[in-house]
């Protein structure tokens, strides 16, 4: 039985899962998007979210702190210069875990994760880009002969108000 152990050891020792998630996770900051298998993604998800967390506070602590995770200086310096600027008002969940078709050799599934704030399909862009839609034909005609009339009939209803108002100042 496997009660209270939540650490997935992906099939290899305690240094080398060490290791693999500390170049997955200095890959990710620095590409900012990554193809893995399924669980190797959802553990680099426990492991780089507490990383980017401790990068919001850019003391030197917590950059030593992080660095022992990383052990590479670049990927350091754009996470508190980059990563923690774009997360600064995020309250947890920078990464994303997408799913993709199985691998091909072994049929393993795989998946690509990514920083959410590093992402334009999913971002406001795409938001703006969804309101565009295509119309019925002869939409268009209709909504501009309907356009004109409501702006004339709120300036004819000004006028009467405006009129009123006259008529009660004298």
């Amino acid at each position: 039985m496997r009660h209270g152990k939540k650490v997935n050891h992906l099939g290899r020792t305690d240094s080398h899962r060490k290791a693999m998630l500390a170049n997955m996770a200095t890959s990710l900051i620095k590409h900012k998007r990554i193809t893995t298998t399924l669980a190797k993604a959802k553990a680099l998800r426990t492991y780089v979210e507490p990383l980017i967390t401790k990068s919001k506070n850019d003391t030197t602590h917590s950059r030593r702190t992080v660095f022992a995770y990383l052990k590479d200086k670049d990927a350091v310096s754009i996470l508190f210069r980059e990563v923690s600027e774009k997360v600064a008002n995020r309250p947890g969940g920078y990464t994303r875990i997408i799913k993709m078709e199985n691998r091909l050799g072994d049929n393993a599934e795989m998946a690509f994760i990514e920083l959410v704030d590093y992402n334009e399909i999913y971002g406001k862009k795409a938001a703006a880009a969804e309101k565009k839609a295509t119309r019925r034909r002869g939409g268009s005609k209709k909504a501009a002969a309907a356009a004109p009339a409501e702006t004339e009939a709120p300036a004819e209803v000004k006028a009467e108000v405006e009129g009123e108002e006259k008529v009660d100042g004298e």
